[in-house]
């Protein structure tokens, strides 16, 4: 009886020994892939405990979160013939963890090389603008590239970014001076724009002061007046030009009132020294 007993014991102990072994916890960011005797079962096992059979399973646990891997600087020659080094950031995950487990041998390293080489293509097939300003069409094209291989082997690329253009030093002075160059010529458009809009300005002025002339005068009291505000202890206030010539219009009548008697005195002159013998 006590020999029944101890054997039941043992056997109990056996089994949960066996248990204890075959029990496995996913977490939550991983997925379960398993190999019984070798080959791959279908399907993955979920978060949780899952149960393996002893000696005959075996479990690849696969990380599902977002990997975020940069890319290292690739030195290439652009379109237009410029060298630049471009390095970047590639943001992956895995969708099928059954292939990414099967078929590639390991899938980080696999998607760094063909985002590198990637990276030197798409450096080919730029221009220098283009890698400085038009980088939203390069990222999606970049990601198109590496997404293509990668989608065979269960990864997803999420978003591929170019992080910097390192230039050459003789470049960055060149572009420098170009760009202060550029930023004179538009100053010295716009200062030309504002004179020519000012001589228009002034010539319209200068029309309309020509038909009323008070318009002369009440511009002149304003500048008095602004004058004035500035508390100045001496004022200089210009003769109005419209007097002088009031001046020279009334002299110039006064001349020819007095030149007008002259004239008809000169012929009754002439007549009556015409009469005597």
């Amino acid at each position: 009886m006590e020999g029944t007993v101890v054997a039941v014991v043992i056997v109990a102990v056996l089994v949960l020994l066996v248990l204890k072994s075959g029990m496995r916890v996913v977490n939550q960011v991983e997925r379960g892939v398993v190999f019984r005797w070798g080959k791959a079962l279908p399907g993955h096992r979920e978060p949780g405990v899952t149960f393996l059979i002893p000696f005959a399973d075996r479990m690849r646990k696969v990380n599902v979160q977002v990997v975020t891997m940069p890319v290292p600087t690739q030195e290439g020659i652009t379109k237009d013939n410029v060298s630049v080094k471009v390095d970047a950031v590639v943001y992956f995950r895995v969708i099928d963890p059954i292939r990414a487990s099967i078929e590639v041998q390991d899938y980080v390293f696999a998607v760094g090389q063909v985002a590198q080489s990637s990276l030197r293509s798409i450096i080919g097939k730029s221009d220098l603008d283009d890698l400085l300003s038009d980088r939203e069409r390069l990222h999606e094209g970049l990601a198109l590239m590496i997404d293509s291989p990668a989608a065979g082997w269960g990864i997803h690329i999420d978003r591929v970014e170019i992080k910097d253009v390192q230039l050459p030093e003789s470049l960055k002075r060149s572009m420098s001076r170009q760009a202060e160059a550029e930023r004179e010529r538009r100053a010295r458009v716009i200062t030309a724009d504002g004179e020519f809009q000012a001589a228009q300005q002034l010539a319209n002025a200068s029309r309309i002061m020509s038909d009323t002339p008070e318009a002369m005068q009440l511009r002149l009291l304003q500048t008095v007046v602004e004058v004035a505000a500035e508390k100045n202890s001496t004022l200089v206030m210009p003769f109005p030009v419209e007097l002088l010539r009031y001046f020279d219009r009334a002299a110039q009548k006064i001349g020819s009132d007095l030149s007008a008697p002259r004239q008809e005195q000169a012929p009754a002159a002439a007549a009556e020294s015409a009469e005597q013998p």
